[in-house]
């Protein structure tokens, strides 16, 4: 078992696996896809092959790509992806994090040689899966994760077994996680290492297996189900889809996504009765699930998806390799993580230690006198704005022992941007 750190300046260029960008075209333009709305395709299958190398090896591969020239990403994400490593994207040296993202990856607990497997009751079954790892050859639904943190995070979407449904005498639907995996554990305290430098090993090699059987209520009410539905989750299957859908064509990947919210918001209206007969000469389509509180974020969250840099089409302002950054990191980020990184959330501040609100819009209405101070959270840039009416003795930049500065420095940070007025643009 071993864990590769890669490290980019540019395309490789030279041996089996080298990657002639400029055949291509002049992709630091902002030229995305082809003419048939593709995604750039794959140059060549080395990287693939080596990437079943790497599983095959127990290796984990992260990606490291410290450059703002066309790097084509597309043909070396399968290292990382298949091997349950990362992809990390900096545009230059100055503002690059990579030291401390190497410093938390390197210091975060992990396990590796880990295999994942999951089962179900016979009325339901896998549609599909999603995540950083490799499909066992011979099994389905089973995956192999060469290593993974606890920020790790995999997707399923289950569908019913053909016409079966759940009936009041059948039993409840059953869910059962299969987790195995190895991990160093160290035995004793940190302190007592040097002391004992000479004496045997503090740490071992320990191969553990984590059984979970999980059995879920169901409902025969189409209210109980949309009250229990979790946006943040529904967001992430329906990302998961999209990245897949856009590899093929990204147009109809965004009209895929402009329909399932359509169809969505008129199977809402249909089951709340909101949609009168067609004789009636007014009809109210409730487009923001005022009935149910926990749908209301989804259209949003959907617009927000939409118009996210992933979702662009001939988009100067768009690196190519930036759309293939985002989609290793969406497709590896938990739900409410990827909820942030494609609908940032905005938080306003009284004061430097008390938090005021947590704002649903973007909008600049939300900017008022009472709350001078705001943190604006994508997830991978962090932008702390104070209005110009905010009081000169307030400190600027935050300093480190306020309670906002604490939620500042704990966040995933991985660019921070301080602004001390709006700008009138």
């Amino acid at each position: 078992t071993a864990r590769i750190f890669a490290f980019l300046s540019g395309p490789p260029n030279y041996g089996a696996g080298q990657l002639d960008a400029r055949s291509k075209g002049d992709h630091n333009t902002g030229k995305v896809v082809d003419s048939n709305n593709t995604l750039l395709p794959e140059e060549t299958s080395f990287y693939k092959n080596l990437a079943a190398s790497a599983v095959q090896a127990g290796a984990c591969v992260d990606l490291f790509a410290i450059t703002n020239e066309y790097t084509d990403l597309t043909s070396l994400k399968v290292l990382s992806v298949e091997s349950g490593g990362s992809l990390f994207l900096y545009s230059n040296t100055d503002e690059s994090t990579l030291p401390q993202d190497i410093y938390k990856m390197l210091k975060r607990p992990y396990a590796f040689g880990c295999v994942l497997r999951l089962r179900t009751s016979p009325e339901i079954k896998i549609a599909d899966s999603y995540g950083h790892f490799f499909p066992d050859p011979q099994y389905m639904h089973v995956q192999h994760i060469n290593c993974c943190d606890l920020f790790a995070s995999y997707t399923y979407d289950f569908e019913f077994e053909k016409d079966s449904q759940f009936s009041r005498k059948s039993r409840p639907p059953i869910l059962q996680i299969a987790f195995k995996y190895t991990m160093i554990v160290h035995h004793g305290d940190a302190s007592d290492d040097a002391s004992n430098s000479g004496s045997r090993s503090k740490f071992s090699v320990q191969r553990r297996l984590r059984v979970r059987t999980i059995q879920y209520n169901t409902t025969a009410n189409i209210w109980d189900l949309y009250d229990f539905v979790d946006p943040d989750v529904v967001l992430t299957i329906l990302v998961h889809q999209v990245i897949l859908a856009s590899l093929s064509d990204v147009v109809e990947a965004r009209l895929w996504l402009h329909d399932w919210l359509a169809i969505f918001i008129a199977q809402y209206n249909k089951a709340y009765k909101n949609v009168r007969p067609a004789d009636s000469v007014v009809s109210h389509i409730d487009v923001d699930f005022s009935n149910c509180s926990q749908l209301q974020p989804l259209a949003r969250l959907v617009f927000a998806f939409l118009v996210s840099p992933l979702l662009q089409v001939q988009d100067e302002h768009i690196h190519p390799d930036y759309q293939t950054y985002l989609q290793c990191l969406f497709s590896a980020l938990e739900p409410a993580s990827l909820r942030q990184a494609i609908c940032p959330t905005l938080s306003s501040y009284s004061s430097l230690d008390t938090e005021a609100e947590v704002h649903q819009s973007l909008s600049r209405s939300v900017f008022t006198s009472e709350r001078p101070i705001f943190l604006l959270d994508a997830y991978t840039d962090l932008l702390v704005y104070y209005l110009p009416t905010a009081s000169p003795s307030i400190p600027f930049p935050p300093p480190r022992d306020c309670e906002s500065s604490t939620i500042f420095f704990n966040c995933h940070l991985v660019v921070l941007r301080l602004l001390r007025f709006l700008p009138k643009s």
